[in-house]
């Protein structure tokens, strides 16, 4: 909530500082005698580009658009005052809605129109100085060279913040495609699970078909039920494996609820304290993948803490069940504080893959600050699988 109200500060601050500079560029060409109805088009041009919300633009209005129009209406604006020979005064109005304008070229247009769009509003910008008569070549030559560093410093703070977002989508991209073949890898053990109970069903009953044929019916049922478990399993996880990819370098365990235990026992340090709470309702016959995913909750949580919290003291699991659904929570009381290097940290995309694994079973995750101090990871999945 805190980052949510600086940014909308933020927002607003920066939206009132755009505005009155632009009045200010509106009350320059009154008092020179300029054109006041010219500027105010260019100004009202670009603050629409800059200032409409992207949800709520039309379809047409694309990035390119938005970016190319004021530029062309601004050197217009130029070559009309030139060829008219008038003077045509220019404000930081102007320079900042055009500066804003290259800024979301370079780093939002696609990459086909991204250098177009950002040469078309640099040059818009730095040729508004022509447009000023009775100045000398020097001073037209120093506006013009102040541009050319605000055009560079923009042009360069974008293209670094986009070549950001390219790498956390590529990031993300592998996370996803990881956690897809580690799911991938669960699914030959919940079939092979299954497929081996039947295996071993079917020799019991054909032992029994030759002594014992009344006593078949159970026997037969359970095959039944356990082939109805492993194409149900077989369907709900090809659902999600949309990338094949390559053959994983390494095979995971698929983990289950009596996994939980012997991973608590194993991550507790001097001076930690991790404790299992498990509610008695929770039925130990889940389906393998609930059990699995609330296993990778579990691992995924108390590594984010060795990572990023190893000075907590209190770590809670706690798994209960309300009679329809499975909840899975982990918290602590750490205050941020690690000893591990940065780079063994890891770069926060383990949620994401979660997050994937439990949107398969119609699951649902939350992660979160507690209100005093620490971490809280919960997630909720649903006994009954569609």
């Amino acid at each position: 909530m805190r980052t949510a109200s600086t940014r909308g500060c933020a927002w607003g601050f920066a939206v009132g500082a755009l505005l009155m500079a632009s009045a200010a560029d509106v009350a320059a060409a009154t008092e020179s005698r300029g054109s006041t109805e010219a500027t105010a088009i260019v100004l009202s041009t670009g603050l629409a580009a800059v200032l409409w919300p992207v949800r709520r633009a039309p379809r047409w209005l694309t990035v390119p658009l938005r970016t190319a129009v004021p530029a062309v209406a601004s050197a217009a604006y130029t070559l009309a005052s030139i060829s008219m020979g008038r003077h045509a005064p220019f404000g930081p109005g102007e320079v900042l809605v055009l500066l804003c304008l290259l800024f979301v070229a370079v780093r939002h247009c696609p990459p086909r129109w991204a250098l177009a769009c950002a040469v078309l509003d640099g040059a818009a910008l730095l040729a508004t100085p022509v447009r000023l008569f009775g100045v000398t070549a020097e001073e037209t030559q120093a506006l013009m060279l102040a541009g050319l560093v605000l055009v560079g410093l923009t042009a360069g703070l974008a293209g670094y913040l986009r070549s950001l977002d390219y790498r956390r989508a590529v990031a993300v991209t592998e996370t996803r495609r990881s956690e897809r073949l580690a799911i991938a890898a669960d699914l030959h053990d919940f079939v092979a699970h299954h497929v081996t109970g039947i295996l071993v069903q079917t020799q019991v009953a054909r032992m029994m078909a030759a002594d014992r044929p009344g006593e078949l019916d159970p026997v037969l049922s359970t095959i039944e039920r356990a082939a109805t478990e492993a194409l149900a399993s077989m369907r709900r996880t090809v659902g999600v494996l949309r990338d094949t990819g390559t053959e994983p370098g390494g095979r995971r365990p698929a983990g289950d609820l009596a996994g939980i235990g012997e991973l608590i026992d194993g991550f507790a340090v001097p001076g930690q304290r991790v404790t299992l709470r498990r509610d008695p309702a929770v039925p130990d016959d889940l389906p393998h993948e609930v059990q699995a995913a609330a296993f990778r909750v579990v691992q995924e949580a108390l590594t984010n803490v060795r990572r990023h919290a190893a000075d907590a003291t209190e770590v809670t699991v706690d798994l209960r069940c309300d009679g329809r659904r499975l909840h899975v929570a982990v918290t602590d009381n750490g205050r941020g504080g690690t000893q591990l290097p940065d780079a063994a940290r890891g770069g926060g995309f383990g949620l994401v893959g979660l997050k994937e694994r439990v949107s398969a079973l119609n699951g649902d995750l939350r992660c979160g600050a507690r209100p005093e101090h620490g971490w809280n990871v919960r997630a909720v999945f649903p006994l009954r699988l569609p």
